[in-house]
């Protein structure tokens, strides 16, 4: 059989198939023969037909680590490798922790199939359960994606169609949209310079009669200055929100995100520090009244723990919710990755450190970032002169980078009918010359000297 084969192309070899995988990444026929092995460098997986954990956990390796093999008895076929050239540096690959990482994930997966509850059920909760001892919350609520946890939130902690929600104007678009989606309207205010985050004293100038809250964003290493957001906040009756999607492990004053005001969230979407295989989220609060409600609206309105609680869970629907509920799989995958979340936080400093080192001194790098005790990185973020240029020699490199972000909030196109608005400068110029690179505990120290002596030639060339 040859690479890329199609499911009919394998019929026509006479290969039986259960599904093709077929990602980009890699493409495999999955047999469906009474005895497939899938089997990796490490060992041997095997899925008897009779067998639908071992069945399911083997095509889960299969979709997850690459490079196996699947072994039938009428014939041996090999996956294909990557289609695409692997870049010399990727800006984000897991598959080393995925391989490290395997045995627990295995079990977790196969707890799932063996329960037969795939969405809000048992690993879901015990996740909450971790997460909330690791954040210090009272509550954590599991969800789908970190923007339902911000639709919900706002909607649990009172927002009212046509509140104001004021927002920096330097972030990931759900931020504002996600205002928008639980019926307020985002008012857009500068950032400080020095973290991204928005800028307390931006927060007088934007704000309105219809002003009720006050949603920052911590981004990329640290989190805002809560004390004074807080501050400003109570002297304006506004109710304090953390969009902390991405502030796992994130602390102020020994407060983790997300629970410097009435709640906030966090974001599992595969690159962030504690990443699962798709999208979830979760909610963070110590107010019981915004948990219960943010539990009820991920499940229709409905009460109750779990699906493993059926008789504990409400046939009344006492709220318009939606179906935000996490997938169990998520959660496996999460509690698997929570047992070396803080090694991957240290990994990520010491990676931040070397390319600190390894940038010093180049002329057109105007900005690294610099780490406190609390911070973690998870985006390691320069800004750069050329900035698009850079980007371009890099990729043309085999170097994988983002732009974080493009276009500033108060300019995308979908807010505009909440304008006019006005000039916000710092997050203006951020966008012009905001440049992440590679960082994730998979890369090496070795990649990290590649991408800065690039970065180092690019400024030489264009110099001379």
């Amino acid at each position: 059989m040859q690479r890329g084969t199609r499911p009919a192309e394998a019929e026509h070899q006479g290969l039986q198939h259960d599904s093709l995988l077929d990602r980009g990444r890699l493409s495999v026929v999955i047999s469906a023969g009474p005895a497939a092995i899938v089997e990796n460098r490490a060992g041997k997986l095997t899925a008897k037909s009779e067998n639908r954990t071992g069945y399911h956990s083997s095509l889960f390796a299969a979709r997850t680590l690459g490079y196996f093999r699947c072994v039938t008895p009428q014939r041996r076929v090999m996956l294909d490798e990557p289609r695409q050239t692997r870049a010399e540096v990727r800006f984000f690959a897991q598959n080393a922790t995925f391989e490290r990482l395997w045995p627990l994930i295995r079990a977790r997966v196969g707890e799932v199939f063996d329960n037969g509850k795939f969405s809000h059920g048992k690993q879901v909760a015990q996740l909450e359960q971790r997460l909330r001892e690791y954040t210090g919350a009272q509550y954590v609520v599991g969800v789908n994606s970190g923007t339902d946890a911000l639709v919900l939130l706002l909607r649990a902690a009172g927002l009212k169609p046509g509140d104001g929600v004021i927002v920096p104007a330097f972030s990931f678009v759900a931020t504002a949209s996600a205002v928008v989606l639980a019926g307020g309207v985002p008012q857009f205010a500068d950032i400080d310079p020095g973290n991204y985050a928005l800028n307390p004293g931006a927060i007088e100038t934007a704000l309105t009669p219809a002003s009720r809250f006050v949603l920052p964003a911590h981004l990329f290493t640290s989190i805002a200055d809560m004390a004074s957001i807080r501050e400003i906040a109570g002297r304006n009756e506004l109710t304090v929100l953390e969009d902390s999607a991405e502030g796992i492990g994130m602390r102020q004053r020994g407060i983790h995100s997300g629970l410097h005001g009435k709640g906030g969230v966090l974001s599992f979407f595969p690159s962030k520090t504690l990443g699962a295989l798709g999208d979830a989220g979760a909610v963070l609060t110590n107010d019981p009244g915004i948990a219960g409600r943010v539990a009820a609206l991920r499940h229709h309105g409905r009460g109750g723990r779990t699906l493993d609680h059926f008789p504990g869970i409400s046939t009344e629907s006492g709220l318009i919710g939606t179906n935000s509920k996490m997938d169990d799989i998520q959660a496996a995958i999460l509690l698997a990755k929570l047992t070396c979340l803080d090694e991957d936080i240290a990994r990520r400093r010491a990676l931040a450190l070397e390319y600190g080192a390894g940038l010093a001194g180049i002329p057109g790098i105007r900005r690294r970032p610099e780490l406190g005790p609390d911070d973690v990185c998870y985006v390691y973020l320069i800004e750069a002169d050329r900035r698009d240029e850079l980007a371009a020699y890099l990729a043309e490199a085999g170097i994988g980078t983002e732009t974080y972000y493009p276009i500033p909030l108060h300019r995308q196109p979908c807010f505009a009918e909440f304008g006019p608005h006005p000039d916000l400068p710092h997050a203006e110029a951020a966008c012009a010359r905001a440049l992440a690179l590679p960082l994730y505990p998979d890369l090496e120290a070795r990649d990290v000297h590649t991408v800065c002596a690039h970065i180092r030639r690019f400024y030489a060339e264009v110099a001379a």
